[in-house]
């Protein structure tokens, strides 16, 4: 495989080797690689968990989002925050 890549892909290849960044030029195709790689597999990640959370709203199982909804949400999580700093208290007083 025969890849051409453009002026300005060739002088930052070239920087990158010359300051030590890279060993040489075929670094640079290996580490793009991987982080392309690593970018799809985010992808994959991300596109099943929106499957998921799509058959979780088709089973019934999603909240409504309303003013009222979120009012309470934030109010248990208050709760529950003061709740734990009250036993944290109780654990190290003082």
């Amino acid at each position: 495989m025969t890849i051409e890549l453009t002026p300005a892909q060739e002088a930052f290849i070239q920087q990158a080797v010359a300051g030590g960044r890279l060993a040489r030029p075929e670094d640079a195709v290996a580490e793009a690689l991987i982080l392309w790689e690593e970018r799809e597999r985010h992808r994959a990640e991300f596109l099943a968990s929106l499957d998921e959370a799509e058959a979780s709203l088709d089973r019934g199982e999603g909240i409504p989002l309303t003013q009222e909804s979120m009012r309470a949400l934030a109010e248990d999580v208050k709760r529950r925050g003061r709740e734990r700093l009250a036993a944290e208290r109780q654990r190290h007083p003082g």
